[in-house]
């Protein structure tokens, strides 16, 4: 299982605004804000890292750019991440839909974000 990973962005206050709005859809939140670092987390059991399990930090942006996919829980959480991203710089890589090719009930939607990491919310059921 992983405990936490993260990305590197090139500005850190747009990308901070792009996650804190895009991953509220999905349930997380800041947990720990060190200025050039912010994590985040949805802290769903007493044992997650109090510091959140996806973090992004501000260096030079990782090549090439890696995927990362978030679930949510309904398929609601998916279409709202989807909005919400395009709201605040998101370039669409896939609109909201099942994904058959994965499984049946795979939807998913894909966002570039705004350092051009493509990020997904999946739900599974």
């Amino acid at each position: 299982m992983i405990d936490h990973t993260g990305i590197n962005v090139s500005n850190i206050a747009l990308s901070k605004r792009f996650y804190e709005n895009v991953l509220e859809t999905l349930g997380y939140r800041i947990c720990l804000d060190l200025g050039t670092s912010v994590g985040f987390g949805a802290q769903a059991n007493k044992s997650d890292d109090p510091g959140g399990d996806f973090w992004i930090s501000e260096q030079t942006p990782h090549t090439p750019r890696s995927h990362i996919a978030f679930r949510a829980n309904t398929r609601e959480e998916v279409r709202a991440f989807h909005e919400m991203a395009i709201r605040y710089g998101g370039v669409c890589n896939g609109t909201p839909g099942f994904r058959s090719q994965y499984h049946s009930s795979y939807y998913a939607a894909f966002i570039l974000e705004p350092d051009g990491y493509n990020i997904e919310a999946v739900c599974h059921n």
